[in-house]
Order: structure tokens, then sequence, then C-alpha cells
């Protein structure tokens, strides 16, 4: 069996912007494999604009940003309509395609599968079954593929980006929203995001909303919910489930490779790299959702490791000193550092749990060698750079956030 230098599986932003880089670096032995029948990733289904000027120095709808996107590639072995099977040790992955079983080793292999939207079952929402329920993906389909509308009335659950956005994916199809509702007292998404929706699209949104139940037997006829002690109800013909998105973790849960339950994506070292040395991990897979432009981002910087990696420049991993994410924190990553050091300026990305006006700080073994004060948001990227440090000796970095007292 041939073994090519990298396999690359997920052929979205990340994925397709480290073969990408890989190709400018020099290496052209890459196999790119996707379960779908297109490449791009999720922005081939978003219709609006807003895509590709850091990339690409232009705006651009979601489509053609995916085909940017897959044209980087174009001379690379894309093998789109092919899934993964399982990830061995050492960089053999097992493939089912159009003409069967097809094994493939690699000198290094990059996970990029992305994420997924949490589906109502698991999200403990009450009531009938009827049609009409779905997640954006399934709407941006309908929208984007198809150009229908599944409903005339909807009600958007969630208030994440991504929500805001199936704001303009439901316009594209001449779609009044009924309301968008969120469990938090404020949204998710940037504070001007519930003005947009009330002012220019005339939505309202309404925040504090529990014990969700949905109303109607063959069609959605309306969703009924808590707010403080009122119980309300609103009519619509459709529930759109947005956001809260996860790790696309299937592959990983059957592997030999460690998980992370605070991201539930792949555990890694400040070079991308997870508990199999062989494997690299970036974009969404890494922590559930971020923008598209941010997976580009990231898909880069882990092809320029690989790149280092594959030229024997790449420190090879020795015992790794663990991260653990305390206080109201989420999680954080990486959750490993890997080296003997002294380290360069450290890149850690975290998020919080709840609503935190309080102090970050890092402590190894238990000593604080770093702190900042800090006001942060749940479900808000939190991205910081501790200066070059010596950690020789040290077990653990303890990454916490606290209030104050």
């Amino acid at each position: 069996m041939k073994t090519h230098e990298v396999v690359i599986i997920g052929a979205g932003p990340a994925g397709l912007s480290a073969a990408a880089e890989l190709k400018r670096l020099g290496h052209r032995d890459i196999v790119i494999i996707d379960r779908e029948a297109q490449g791009g990733g999720i922005p081939r289904h978003c219709g609006h604009s807003g895509y590709g000027l850091l990339q690409y120095g232009r705006l651009m709808s979601g489509p053609d940003f995916a085909k940017n996107l897959v044209d980087d590639v174009a001379d690379l072995d894309l093998r789109l309509g092919h899934t993964v099977l399982k990830l061995e040790p050492n960089g053999r992955v097992q493939v089912t395609g159009p003409n069967g079983p097809v094994n493939f080793q690699a000198q290094k292999v990059l996970l990029a599968m992305g994420a997924r939207e949490t589906p109502r079952s698991a999200r403990l929402v009450s009531g009938t079954r009827p049609w009409g329920v779905m997640n954006t993906g399934a709407l941006q389909q309908f929208a984007y593929l198809y150009n229908k509308a599944p409903f005339q009335n909807p009600v958007v659950i969630g208030t994440e980006l991504v929500a805001f956005s199936t704001l303009l994916t439901l316009g594209h199809v001449g779609v009044k929203v009924a309301a968008m509702l969120e469990e938090r007292d404020r949204i998710t998404a940037w504070r001007p995001g519930d003005w947009i929706a009330r002012i220019g699209f005339g939505v309202p949104v309404i925040t504090g909303c529990a014990d969700l139940a949905i109303i109607g037997q063959d069609r959605v006829e309306g969703i009924s919910f808590k707010r403080g002690e009122k119980e309300r109800t609103l009519s619509c013909d459709g529930i759109i489930f947005t956001g809260r998105f996860r790790p696309e973790t299937a592959l990983l849960t059957q592997s030999h490779l460690e998980i992370d339950p605070g991201t539930r994506g792949p555990i890694i070292d400040q070079h991308y790299r997870c508990s199999d040395p062989v494997y690299f991990a970036a974009g969404n897979l890494l922590r559930g959702i971020e923008t598209a432009g941010q997976c580009f981002r990231e898909g880069r910087s882990v092809a320029r490791i690989i790149h280092r990696a594959l030229t024997g420049h790449l420190p090879q991993p020795l015992v790794p000193i663990r991260l653990e994410a305390a206080g109201n924190l989420s999680y954080v990553y990486p959750q490993r550092l890997t080296g003997r050091g002294p380290y360069d300026p450290l890149l850690f990305k975290a998020r919080a749990r709840v609503a935190t006006k309080g102090r970050l700080r890092v402590l190894a073994d238990g000593r604080e060698i770093w702190s900042r004060p800090i006001n942060v948001l749940p479900e808000r990227r939190i991205a910081w750079r501790v200066p070059a440090i010596d950690l020789t000796g040290i077990h653990q970095l303890t990454i916490d956030l606290s209030p104050h007292d």
C-alpha cells in the first residue's frame, strides 16, 4: 500500500485551506476525503453574503466562497462521496466509496470533520412530533438547493450567530419569522443582533424562555413556553432549532484518539497534534462552531505545522503537561503542552459557562504565573497569549476563571 504524505478528512474551510497551504509549501501527495457529493462544507448552503473578504479580498456568498476553496485544490486528489469508517494507529484510515472499500496510509492525517447542530431529541423539548421541525442545515437545503419554503410563519429557537443568519435564509424564500426564542436572559450572539432582528426584520426576540413544548399533530401549529411565572403560546407552522454545535466526533469515539469532555473534540497539544502524533486536528472539530474565516485560518496554521513535521522540524512529543479548565470555564484548549520548553508565547482558547466578571488565571502546579481581569459572556471565544515561560518540572497547568468576591 502506498504511503501518502497527508490524508485530510473533511473538505470544509479548515480541510481545504490546509490542503491549499500544504500545496503552496511544496506538498503534492495529498488525499482529501469527504462524505458529501460537493466540497466546501457548510458555506455552500449559505446563500447570503459575508464570506471571503479576508481570504480572497472580496465579499462573496457562501457557495462562491466554497467554490473558491475547492478550486484552490483542483489539482489534488479530492475524494468526494467517500465515508471514513475507521481511524487506526500510525495513520491508517479505512474508507468506503462508490467503488467499495479502500484503505489509505499516511505519514500525517488531518482531522477536519467540522461540527453539527444539536437536534431536538438531545434538547429535551417536550410536546408532539409533527412535520415542520428542523435545524438550520435542513432549512438551508430547502432554501438554497431547492428554492422552496417549508413553512410560512416559523419560530426560530436559539440566538447564536447562525440563528440570525437563518433570518437571511428565510428571507431568501419569502418567509416571515414569528419570533426568536432564547432560554438565557440575553442573546448568545453579539448585542446588536437582537436590534437588527427587531428593527431590520420585524422579528421579536424573546429571552428567558423555559419549558418549551411543540404543539400540533400532523403539522406544527404552535409552541408553548414559560417566561418567568407566565406561560405563553405562539402560533406558528414550523420550528427551526439553531446552534448548540458540537464537534462531529462519531469517528473519534470509535478510535484510539483521546477526547476532551469539555470541548467534546480531540485532545490536542500546542501544535494541533492529537494523542497519536500522526494525527492533527483543526476547525470546528476542536470545539463546536466558529466562523468559516476562523476555520480557514486554523487550516492554514495547522498546514504549516504539518509541513514542519514532514520535514523533520517539529519537536517530538514528550511527556505532556496537562491543562485543566477550572472555575467558570467550560473548556480550554490546547489540553496538553508537549516538549521541554522554554515555550514561545502560548495561545490558549476557552469559553465561559456563565457570564463572569472576574479574573482569568494560569496556575502551574497551583502557583499563579499569569492573570488578567476579564468580563466575559457565555459561548464567546476567549483567546489570550501567555508570555514565553519555562515550564521545566511542571506537571499541570490550571486555567481558572473566577468571579470577583
